[in-house]
C-alpha cells in the first residue's frame, strides 16, 4: 500500500510520473547562503529531470513563495535553513530539514534523501518527530536550544519595553512617595490606568518568553502549554509561594513544554486521531501535565527557598552592614522579580515599619543596578550588541532610573552565563556601599526616582553606590561577553553554518531573533511583482555600474596579501574603507567575525562571501579579491577560498533593492564558467567586466 506522501509511481500507461519537489532556503543574514542553496538545488533538480520550486527567505523577504496548491501537489519538501521555518503548511508531506550549507554542498543527496524522509505530522499528530535532521552535522541539538531561547527573548522584548516604560511614565507623572506603599498613584487617577496597562505588559512577558521558547521547539502544539506553564511559573500563589519563579521559571517551563510536545508527537496513534492531535490532544495533555508538574514538584522547592531565605536574612540583621548589603544586593540582582529577588525586597520592606530603614536602603541601591548596568554596557561596547539590543539598552536605562529591575531581563535571558554574574557583582557592590554609608529608604521602592522624590536618606552616597554598581555591572558584562565571543571564534566549526545569530533579534527593533523566529515570513509586495519587468537597479547594473555601483574598481583587489581568514577579513574591510563608506573599520571586522563564528561563510567551490549587517558602514558596499593559493575558510567541500566577496550593509538597509542584486550574485557564482572567467581576469578592469554579467 502506498503512503499518502509517497511519490506517485505512475499512471495507467505504466510510466512513472515526474517527481515534484519543493524547497525552502534561509540563512541567518539572508544575503548569500539563501540564494546559493536555492540555485544549487534548482540546478540539481533540473539535471535529474525533477520539477522543483524553491522559496527563498532572505533579507528582502520571502520570494517565490510556496502556495497551497504547490504544497498539495508536492512529493516532498527540502528545508535547507539555519533559521526556523514554519512547517505547519507541510503537514502530511515528506519533509527533510538540514542546514543551508547542505543545500549548497550536497543538493543531489538531499533530493535523494527527501524521497524517504519522515512525514511531517505522520504518526505524531502534527509535527515532525525530530526538530532537525542529523544530516546537517554536529551540534544541532545545542543549536536548537539556543534558537529556542533567542526566539522567546525576541518575542518578550516588546512586552518588557512597553510595560516598563508605561509603568515608569505613570510613576513619574502621577506617583508620589508613601511610607507604606512606596511610589503610589491615586486609584481614581488617569495615571493609574496607564500604570495598570503597563502592569499587564509586564505580567504577559513571562508567559510570552516561555511560550515562544516552547513554540520554537515543538511548533504550534507547544505554544499553549508553554504560555500557560510560564503563567503558572510566575504565579506563586498557585504553589503557596509569596513570589513566582520569574523569568528563570519561564525558561524552564518553555523548554519542558517544547520537549514534552516533541515526545508526545512520537507516540503512534491511529490515523483517524492524527488530525486532532496538534489542535486538541497534544495541547491539553502537555498543558495539564506541565502545569501539575510545576505546581506539585517544582513549586514546592521554590516556596521552601522563599521561606528559608527569609528566616536566614532575619538572623543576619545584627551582622556587618557591608556583608548584609552585599548579600541583599546579590539576591536582588539574581533573578529580577523571582523568588530570591522578592525575598530580599520584602525583607527590606518589612523592616521599614519597625523603624529600620537602612536595610531597604541597601535594596534600593541595588535595584536599579541591573538595568542601568546593562544599558550602559550597550553604549560602551556597541559592537558586541545588535541594533535591537542597543535599543533595548536605552529602554533599560530609562527603566533603571525608575527602579524597574526587569529592564535587564532580556539581557539575562539571552546571555545568562555572562549577564547574571555581572548583575550580581554590581548589585553586591551597590548594596555593600549603601550599607557601609548607612543609606536609608523610607518607602518600599528603589532607584534614583526615589531619591529625587525625597524618600532617601544619605542621597549623595546612594547615588555613588548606584553609579559604582552600574559601572561594575557594565564592565563585567562587556568583559564576559567579549571573552565568550572570542572563545566562540576560536572554536572549530562543525557542519558549516549551523546556528542563529548570537544576538537577541535580527534587524531593527521590531525584528525577532535572527535565526530564532518560528513565525512564517511574508513576502513583501515587491516580491510578487512579475520577474519580467526589471527594476531600475538591475538596469543600471547592465550599464557601466557593477552591482548597482556597490562594487567599483576601488573595492577590487587582484591578489590578497593575507594567508588566513581573520586577516583576510580585516584586509577586505580596509579595502571597503577606501570608499569612505566605512565609519568604524574595527566594528565592521568584528561583526563579520561574529558571523563567521556562528557558521562559516566558506561556501565551497573555492568561494567565500563574508558579510555583515552593521551601522559601521554608511551605505551598502561590496568588495572582491582573489587569492592564488587559496585561504582556509572552513568550507564543507574542503576547498580553500580563492574568490572572496565581502558584503556589508547598514542595519537600516534591510529589504532594499541592493539585496536583490546580491541575490543575483550569489546565484551567478554557481555558474562554473562565470567563476573561471573571474579567476582568469588579468586586472581590476577585466574583473569588473566579468562581474557586469550579473544582472
Amino acid at each position: 500500500m502506498t503512503h499518502p506522501a509517497d511519490p506517485p509511481i505512475g499512471g495507467s500507461d505504466g510510466e512513472q510520473k515526474k517527481l515534484k519537489l519543493l524547497a525552502v532556503t534561509a540563512c541567518p543574514t539572508g544575503i548569500a547562503h539563501t540564494y546559493m542553496a536555492a540555485e544549487k538545488l534548482s540546478q540539481a533538480a533540473e539535471s535529474l529531470g525533477i520539477d522543483m520550486k524553491v522559496e527563498t527567505q532572505g533579507s528582502i523577504g520571502a520570494e517565490n513563495v510556496l502556495t497551497d496548491n504547490d504544497v498539495r501537489d508536492a512529493d516532498g519538501i527540502i528545508i535547507a535553513a539555519d533559521k526556523d521555518v514554519d512547517r505547519g503548511r507541510f503537514v502530511g508531506k515528506r519533509v527533510l530539514s538540514v542546514g543551508v550549507s547542505e543545500g549548497i554542498s550536497h543538493p543531489e543527496r538531499l533530493i535523494e534523501q527527501v524521497r524517504s524522509a519522515p512525514v511531517h505530522g505522520g504518526g505524531g499528530g502534527g509535527g515532525s518527530a525530530e526538530p532537525l535532521s542529523s544530516g546537517g552535522g554536529g551540534g544541532k541539538e545545542r543549536s536548537l536550544a539556543y534558537k529556542a531561547l533567542m526566539n522567546g527573548v525576541s518575542y518578550m522584548i516588546p512586552f518588557v519595553v512597553v510595560g516598563g516604560l508605561l509603568i515608569a511614565i505613570s510613576l513619574s507623572l502621577g506617583g508620589h512617595t508613601d511610607p507604606k506603599g512606596g511610589l503610589v498613584i491615586p486609584d481614581d487617577s488617569f495615571w493609574m490606568h496607564v500604570n495598570q496597562i503597563g502592569v499587564i505588559g509586564f505580567t504577559l512577558m513571562v508567559p510570552i518568553l516561555s511560550g515562544y521558547i516552547a513554540y520554537a521547539i515543538g511548533d504550534r502544539p507547544a505554544l499553549v502549554p508553554g504560555m500557560i506553564g510560564g503563567w503558572i511559573a510566575n504565579t506563586g500563589e498557585l504553589y503557596d509561594s509569596k513570589a513566582g519563579a520569574g523569568f528563570i521559571g519561564a525558561i524552564v517551563t518553555g523548554f519542558l513544554a517544547g520537549y514534552l510536545v516533541l515526545w508526545i508527537k512520537k507516540v503512534k496513534v491511529p490515523k483517524f486521531a492524527q488530525p486532532i492531535m496538534p489542535i486538541i490532544v497534544i495541547p491539553i495533555v502537555a498543558t495539564t501535565a506541565l502545569g501539575l508538574f510545576f505546581i506539585y514538584v517544582i513549586g514546592k522547592p521554590i516556596s521552601w527557598v522563599f521561606e528559608h531565605l527569609t528566616d536566614w536574612l532575619s538572623g543576619m540583621t545584627g551582622t556587618s552592614a557591608i556583608l548584609l548589603g552585599a548579600i541583599l544586593g546579590l539576591m536582588i540582582a539574581f533573578d529580577m522579580g523571582g523568588p530570591v529577588n522578592k525575598t530580599a525586597f520584602l525583607f527590606g520592606a518589612g523592616l521599614i515599619a519597625t523603624g529600620n530603614q537602612t536595610v531597604m536602603g541597601m535594596c534600593a541601591a541595588a535595584i536599579p543596578v541591573m538595568p542601568l548596568g546593562q544599558g550602559l554596557a550597550t553604549l560602551i561596547r556597541k559592537r558586541l550588541y545588535s541594533e535591537q539590543e542597543r535599543e533595548t539598552g536605552l529602554a533599560a536605562l530609562f527603566m533603571g532610573f525608575f527602579g524597574i529591575s526587569e529592564g535587564a531581563i532580556p539581557f539575562a535571558a539571552a546571555r545568562p552565563a555572562q549577564v547574571i554574574p555581572a548583575n550580581m557583582l554590581g548589585g553586591a557592590v551597590a548594596g555593600a556601599i549603601a550599607g557601609q554609608a548607612g543609606v536609608e529608604d523610607a518607602v518600599p521602592h528603589g532607584g534614583p526616582i526615589v531619591a529625587v522624590l525625597g524618600a532617601i536618606g544619605g542621597v549623595p552616597m546612594f547615588f555613588i553606590a548606584v553609579a559604582i554598581g552600574a559601572v561594575v555591572t557594565a564592565l563585567t558584562t562587556v568583559t564576559l561577553v567579549d571573552l565568550s565571543e572570542r572563545k566562540r571564534r576560536g572554536a572549530p566549526i562543525v557542519g558549516g553554518p549551523g546556528g542563529p545569530e548570537p544576538v537577541l533579534a535580527g534587524v531593527g527593533a521590531g525584528a525577532v531573533a535572527s535565526g530564532a523566529s518560528a513565525a512564517p515570513q511574508k513576502a513583501p509586495a515587491a516580491a510578487a511583482a512579475p520577474a519580467a519587468a526589471p527594476s531600475p537597479a538591475v538596469e543600471d547594473a547592465a550599464g557601466d555600474e557593477v552591482l548597482s555601483g556597490y562594487l567599483t574598481e576601488q573595492t577590487v583587489k587582484v591578489q590578497l596579501d593575507s594567508a588566513d581568514k581573520d586577516t583576510a577579513i580585516r584586509e577586505m574591510a580596509n579595502l571597503l574603507a577606501s570608499t569612505g563608506k566605512v565609519n568604524d573599520v574595527e566594528e565592521l571586522v568584528q561583526t563579520a567575525l561574529r558571523r563567521e563564528a556562528q557558521g562559516t561563510t566558506g561556501l565551497g567551490e573555492e568561494i567565500a562571501i563574508p558579510h555583515a549587517k552593521t551601522d559601521a558602514v554608511t551605505s551598502p558596499v561590496v568588495g572582491f579579491a582573489r587569492s592564488a593559493e587559496g585561504i582556509e575558510w572552513g568550507a564543507l567541500d574542503g576547498t580553500k577560498a580563492k574568490l572572496i566577496f565581502m558584503i556589508s550593509v547598514p542595519e537600516a538597509a534591510a529589504g532594499d533593492e541592493h539585496l536583490r542584486i546580491l541575490a543575483l550574485l550569489s546565484r551567478k557564482l554557481m555558474d562554473t564558467g562565470f567563476r573561471e572567467r573571474l579567476e582568469a581576469a588579468p586586472d581590476e578592469a577585466a574583473i569588473l567586466d566579468v562581474l557586469r554579467e550579473v544582472r
